[in-house]
């Protein structure tokens, strides 16, 4: 924090008071990211515990901050790299979490919370792995796995809103369960490609030298 003091001192204080109001405002969307890992526990909490109303309107909230910290971001410039990283950590442990206690509550399947849990574990284990290799994998989104978070998303959205106001979507649910599966291990497969590809690569041109 800057001192009072170096504004009146400093002939520049004008411009470093500026300098200091345009981080205040960067950092707004990190801090809403934030606030909404900060949702994950409670989320995981009311779940486990059948307070199954609430947990659903966490959940919306988490989603309308994710979509808050998004458009601020790109409206006001105000992107960051620790936001480049936040959130979509902050995304991803909130879907984690709350398909890991579907599954506790018995509200899902065993089998797609092992599937969702198990992509995210291997993927974070083959991006380490390169990065302790010294051959950094760049892990670009990709169309598969964008519809794999869709439909993680829908899922849980669909699963919670059932079970809070007994809305008798077990067909969908159903469905959706299959969809997200079938998805879940396309993606992975998708990135798999992609980093053996990569680190093939590597290993081939470290040869040649």
């Amino acid at each position: 924090m800057f001192p009072l003091a170096a504004f009146r001192a400093s002939p520049s204080g004008a411009a470093v008071a500026t300098v200091y109001k345009v981080h205040s405002r960067v950092s707004i969307p990190n801090l809403i990211t934030l606030m909404r890992v900060i949702l994950v526990p409670v989320v995981f909490w009311l779940l486990v515990t059948q307070q199954l109303k609430a947990a659903f309107l966490v959940f919306v909230l988490a989603g309308i901050s994710d979509g808050i910290d998004g458009f601020l971001a790109k409206r006001f410039h105000w992107e960051t790299e620790l936001g480049a990283y936040l959130d979509p950590i902050a995304d991803k442990l909130l879907i984690v979490c709350i398909f890991i206690a579907l599954g506790v509550t018995d509200k899902l399947p065993s089998w797609i919370v092992i599937a969702v849990v198990s992509r995210d574990v291997l993927i974070v284990i083959a991006v380490v792995l390169s990065w302790l290799l010294g051959h950094p994998t760049p892990m670009r989104p990709i169309a598969v796995s964008k519809a794999n978070t869709v439909a993680q998303i829908v899922l849980a959205a669909v699963v919670l809103a059932d079970e809070a106001f007994d809305l008798k979507l077990k067909g969908p649910v159903f469905v959706l369960i299959w969809v997200t599966g079938g998805l879940t291990i396309a993606s992975l497969i998708a990135y798999l490609r992609v980093w053996l590809r990569h680190m093939t690569l590597y290993e081939s041109t470290g040869s040649k030298q």
